[in-house]
C-alpha cells in the first residue's frame, strides 16, 4: 500500500508538495483498508472564509441553537467525576464553539484518519470504523448545508462533533476518542487549518506580485523621483521601485513557506501530554493527513504554539510591507504629488465635500496592518508564561490567528485590485523631475571617473548645487564656464551626465536603476510569474 500512501500524501498539498520522509519505513506508510476512508483533497480554505469571517467576528450564535435555558443540559463527555454541572456564567465564559467551529473540516479530517488507524491497529473493529466514517460524512454535509446545530453546552468544535456523532450512530462513536485527547486533537486541527491558510496567503502574494509586475511593464521607462528622508534623492525608474515591493513580497512568501515546513508535523496520538500505552500507529495518521512526520516529543506536541507565533510573525511583516506600499500610494495620489490617479472603481468620496476622491482602500491597508501586528502581540503575551504542557489559556490562540489571516488576505486582495486600477500621471511626473537636483550624485561619479577623490568630488558638486540654488536653476542649466569656475576638472563631456535621463543611463551596477539592469529584473520576474512580457513591448 506504499503507493497509495505516496499518492495520498501528494494530493494533500495545495500549494507546495511535501517531500516523502526517507526516515519512515514502509511498515509505517498509511494503508487505506476501507473505501470510506477519504480525506478531502481539494483546496477548501476559500470555502471556509465566509464561515471564518462569521466565526471570528465574535457575533453571538443564533439563540435557537445555543440558548439551552429552556432545555435540559446533557452530561458533559468528561463529566463522570463531577456531581454538578457548571453554572451558566462559567459555561458562557469557557465555551469556544462560537469561534473554533471554523476548524470543523479539519477536525473531521483528523477523526477520519484516527478512526481508520484505530481499526488498522485492531483497537476498533471494521464495522465501527465504517459507522464512524459514515457518521462523520453526514455531519460534514449537515454543517456545510447550514443544518448542523452548534451547542455552547458542548463547549467546542471537537465535543460538538463527537456528541453529534454519538447522537447519530450510538455506541461506536464512543470509541473514536480512544488514544486521543482534545489536547492533541486541537493542535492537529489547528496545524491543518494554518497549513491551508498559508497556502491561501501564498496564492494572494503571488497574485499581488503579478499585478505589480504588470503595472511595471505598462509603465516601462518612466522615470520618477527617488526619495530618502522623504526628500528628493536620485532619479529611478518606476518599474525599479515597483519591483522593490515584489522583492519584499518574495521574502514574505519565503517566510511563510519556511513556516509551513515547520508546522507540518503531526501531534495526533500525543494524547493529553504523555502519549498512550495502546498500540497506535502515529506514522499512519501523520501520513494520512499529509504531515511530514509525527512530532517526536508528546509534551511538546500538545503545548507547542511556535508554529502560530511564526505564522503571525510572517503575516505581520507582510502587513508592514503592504502598509508601506499603501502609504506611498496615498501620498502619490495627493494633489501635492499628483503622480498617481486611482480609478473611480477603487476610490471613495466624502459625505460633505463633493470634490473629494480618496484612495481609501490603501489607507485601510495601512490601518489594518495594526490589527495584524496586534494579533501577533496578543499571541506572544498569551504564550509567555505558560508551563508545560497544555493549558486552557491556549483556547485563546484561535481568534487572533483567524483575524490575522482574514485581515492579511483582505489586504493582499485589495492591494492587487488597486494595482490593477491606477494610472501614473506621466506629464505631472516628468514636469516635476527637474526640481531637487536629482542628478547631483551622478555628477559626483563623473568627477571620480576623472580621478577626483569622491569626498572632494562631493564637495565640488555640493558647491555647484549651492550655486544653482542661488541662481534658481538646475545643474544642467549651468554653462561650462560656470562649472569650470567651481572646478577646472569639468569638461564638455559632463553634459552626458546631467539631467535625469542621462543620470539613469549611467547606472550600471547589479540591481541598480539603470535601464539594462531593470530590464533584466523585469525579464526575471515576468518569467517567474509566467507573464508574457512581449505583450508590453509597445512601451
Amino acid at each position: 500500500m506504499a503507493s497509495s500512501s505516496s499518492s495520498l500524501l501528494h494530493q494533500s498539498s495545495i500549494f507546495t508538495s511535501i517531500p516523502a520522509n526517507p526516515n519512515i519505513s514502509q511498515s509505517h506508510q498509511i494503508q487505506l483498508p476501507h473505501p470510506f476512508f477519504q480525506i478531502p483533497r481539494k483546496p477548501h480554505f476559500q470555502k471556509l472564509l465566509p464561515f471564518l469571517r462569521c466565526a471570528s467576528s465574535g457575533t453571538a450564535m443564533n439563540s435557537s441553537q445555543n440558548d439551552l435555558k429552556n432545555s435540559e443540559k446533557e452530561v458533559k463527555l468528561w463529566g463522570g467525576r463531577f456531581e454538578e454541572s457548571v453554572t451558566e456564567i462559567v459555561e458562557k465564559f469557557t465555551e469556544s464553539i462560537s469561534f473554533d467551529k471554523a476548524l470543523y473540516k479539519h477536525d473531521i479530517m483528523g477523526s477520519r484518519a484516527h478512526a481508520s488507524m484505530l481499526a488498522h491497529q485492531g483497537l476498533i473493529n471494521v464495522e465501527d470504523r465504517d459507522s464512524i466514517i459514515h457518521g462523520l460524512d453526514e455531519i460534514e454535509k449537515r454543517i456545510e448545508a447550514g443544518e448542523f446545530v452548534w451547542r455552547s453546552d458542548r463547549e467546542d468544535v471537537h465535543m460538538n462533533i463527537e456528541a453529534a456523532l454519538t447522537d447519530l450512530i450510538g455506541e461506536p462513536a464512543k470509541k473514536l476518542h480512544t488514544a486521543r485527547s482534545r489536547n492533541d486533537q486541537v493542535s492537529t486541527d489547528f496545524r491543518l487549518w494554518c497549513r491551508d491558510a498559508v497556502d491561501e496567503i501564498l496564492k494572494k502574494i503571488k497574485k499581488l506580485q503579478a499585478s505589480l509586475v504588470t503595472l511595471a511593464l505598462k509603465n516601462e521607462g518612466l522615470i520618477v523621483p527617488g526619495y530618502t528622508h522623504l526628500q528628493r534623492a536620485q532619479p529611478v525608474l518606476l518599474e525599479h521601485l515597483l519591483l522593490a515591493y515584489v522583492e519584499q513580497l518574495e521574502r514574505d512568501a519565503g517566510r511563510l513557506t519556511d513556516c509551513r515546513a515547520r508546522l507540518n508535523y503531526c501531534p495526533l496520538g500525543a494524547c493529553a501530554l504523555a502519549g498512550t500505552g495502546l498500540p497506535i500507529d502515529r506514522f499512519m495518521t501523520s501520513d494520512a493527513l499529509g504531515f511530514t512526520a509525527p512530532l517526536r516529543n508528546s509534551i511538546d506536541a500538545v503545548s507547542d504554539r511556535d508554529f502560530v507565533l511564526e505564522f503571525l510573525s510572517a503575516n505581520s511583516i507582510t502587513a508592514i510591507h503592504l502598509s508601506r506600499l499603501g502609504e506611498e500610494w496615498v501620498l502619490w495620489a495627493s494633489e501635492e504629488f499628483g503622480f498617481l490617479t486611482p480609478n473611480d472603481s477603487v476610490s471613495t468620496g466624502s459625505s460633505i465635500m463633493p470634490q473629494k476622491k480618496n484612495p481609501d482602500p490603501m489607507e485601510l491597508v495601512r490601518g489594518k496592518s495594526a490589527r495584524v501586528v496586534g494579533d501577533l502581540v496578543t499571541l506572544l503575551v498569551l504564550c509567555k508564561g505558560l508551563p508545560h504542557a497544555y493549558n486552557r489559556d491556549l483556547q485563546e490562540d484561535k481568534e487572533p490567528v483567524f483575524d490575522s489571516v482574514k485581515t492579511i488576505v483582505g489586504m493582499l486582495e485589495v492591494s492587487s485590485e488597486f494595482a490593477q486600477n491606477v494610472t501614473f500621471n506621466r506629464n505631472k511626473i516628468q514636469n516635476s523631475l527637474p526640481a531637487g537636483h536629482l542628478d547631483a550624485t551622478t555628477v559626483a561619479d563623473y568627477l571620480v571617473k576623472k580621478g577626483v577623490p569622491f569626498r572632494t568630488g562631493h564637495d565640488i558638486v555640493g558647491r555647484a548645487v549651492a550655486f544653482c540654488v542661488s541662481k534658481g536653476c538646475q545643474l544642467q542649466d549651468l554653462t561650462l564656464d560656470e562649472l569650470k569656475s567651481i572646478s577646472p576638472v569639468f569638461s564638455e563631456d559632463v553634459y552626458d551626465y546631467l539631467g535625469v535621463e542621462n543620470s539613469v543611463r549611467k547606472f550600471s551596477s547589479y540591481g541598480s536603476t539603470g535601464s539594462e539592469c531593470v530590464s533584466s529584473q523585469l525579464d526575471f520576474w515576468a518569467a517567474q510569474l509566467e507573464i508574457d512580457r512581449s505583450a508590453y513591448n509597445h512601451q
